[in-house]
């Protein structure tokens, strides 16, 4: 198959090409009514029911490819836009409630290091060296320091252990990892997640803005569920105020039953069991919480 002419007229989608935030950008291409059909081993895929081409690439890339070459959209890290240096050129469409984590600075439990300015002067190991850099700069300029910054592309937190660092700066999601090689973090540079970019000077903006809204709905509807129930006209504001739904409730009258409403109303799956327990206070009934499979808002 000729890619290179497949390609043409097609909007490029930059997905991570591997790892657990893969798996959940394939789910966001699958709520969103993406089709496609990947080959093993392939890095692009055509979709079926859009002119849309995947493009496959290690998250790390994606950013730069979006600020500079002719991807029109890309999911990738906060952290990743940052280490690249592309923030002034790419448009943050979008945070996707995904991968998120902090880019800290750690370093041995045991080390009596406290601060970043302790560091300064001092051997740091990460895989973000072009930030790193930028973060110890103005700190050797004031202190009269020359901190050294080494990149490695992973196991970076083996490195002090190792006899390479007086400190780390890695990602940290549960600090499981960091715990287990015997380190703390000590300083937060930076808190990121993954986020939908688009190309600046995309000749695609329509279709951005369908995959956009498309890709907000399955977020929200992860995010939200439908609350339903009855209560009587007096105890609606009680409840009102309990469900008061993204823009307001649906409420409406139910005929068989003098003086009671029927009330539709969108809440945090996180919160429903609370709010419904607070719906039966004020003497709601019938209360029923349905999923979404997709949505506009």
């Amino acid at each position: 198959m000729d890619f290179v002419k497949d390609l043409d007229n097609r909007l490029l989608f930059a997905i991570p090409k591997k790892g657990r935030l893969y798996e959940q950008c394939l789910q966001l291409l699958n709520g969103s009514d993406i089709h496609f059909n990947r080959r093993s081993r392939q890095d692009i895929a055509l979709s079926t029911n859009l002119p849309v081409a995947l493009i496959f690439l290690p998250a790390a890339d994606i950013p730069k490819y979006v600020a500079e070459g002719n991807v029109d959209l890309g999911i990738s890290g906060q952290d990743m836009i940052v280490e690249n240096e592309v923030e002034d050129k790419i448009n943050q469409v979008m945070e996707l409630g995904i991968g998120a984590c902090r880019l800290c600075l750690q370093v041995p439990m045991q080390s009596g290091f406290k601060s970043l300015e302790e560091l300064a002067g001092k051997r740091i190991v990460t895989s973000f060296d072009g930030f790193a850099k930028k973060v110890f700069e103005p700190i050797d300029k004031k202190l009269g320091t020359k901190t050294v910054i080494n990149y490695v592309s992973g196991s970076v937190e083996a490195a002090c252990a190792l006899g390479l660092a007086d400190g780390i700066i890695d990602l940290v999601e549960s600090g499981e990892t960091m715990r287990a090689a015997g380190l703390h973090d000590i300083h937060t540079l930076l808190k990121t997640q993954f986020v939908l970019m688009a190309n600046k000077n995309s000749k695609h903006q329509s279709l951005i803005e369908k995959l956009t809204s498309r890709i907000r709905g399955v977020i929200t509807a992860d995010k939200y569920v439908l609350c339903t129930y009855n209560v009587e006209r007096s105890n609606l504001p009680k409840a009102v105020k309990i469900t008061p739904g993204r823009q307001g409730p649906t409420v409406s009258t139910l005929d068989s039953h003098e003086g009671w409403v029927a009330v539709s109303a969108m809440i945090e799956k996180k919160q429903k069991g609370e709010i419904m327990d607070k719906l039966t206070e004020v003497g709601a009934t019938d209360i029923l919480v349905m999923a979404f499979t997709n949505c506009r808002v």
